[in-house]
């Protein structure tokens, strides 16, 4: 299943290159064998042992935005701490974002081009859909054990 996601990813969303974390052993060269040049900007949901590795492959005063902690939601136990030393000497910019940081405004703005996007063929979206309320419990648990592609959805009843 994991190289259908990958599959996914270079095929529908058109990525050049994409390789599922959870299957790597070592996350460093795996990122240098696939960002040769380094890493300018990276978006990171997973944070631990992903996030180390993406810094250690961060080019000189490379951006990284932050929005979610995957490894620490499935493992609170075990932190993975970053390599200071790369932060500093590369002057590495780590932000820290949440949706709920932008204004009404902003939002608008965002869900009207996003809609115009979709329309229009730039946007691809992604759905997994359970059916039924009986179904929320395995699609909460699916969501942490990465079953899901994309928005993850239950409905309830038909319309």
């Amino acid at each position: 299943m994991q190289s259908c996601l990958v599959d996914l990813l270079k095929e529908k969303l058109g990525f050049d290159e994409a390789f599922n974390y959870k299957e790597e052993k070592d996350l460093k060269s795996t990122l240098q064998r696939y960002f040769p040049q380094g890493i300018d900007i990276y978006f990171d949901n997973v944070g631990g042992e992903m996030l180390d590795a993406a810094v250690t492959n961060m080019n000189t005063f490379g951006r990284i935005a932050a929005c979610g902690v995957i490894s620490d939601y499935i493992n609170s136990e075990k932190h993975s701490a970053l390599s200071m030393v790369d932060v500093i000497y590369k002057r590495i910019m780590i932000q820290g974002f949440l949706s709920s940081d932008f204004s009404t405004d902003v939002f608008n703005d965002f869900m009207s081009m996003t809609r115009d996007y979709i329309l229009a063929g730039k946007l691809c979206v992604l759905e997994g859909i359970s059916y039924g309320i009986e179904s929320i419990p395995s699609a909460f648990v699916g969501l942490f054990r990465g079953e899901n592609v994309g928005k993850k959805i239950v409905q309830i009843a038909k319309e």
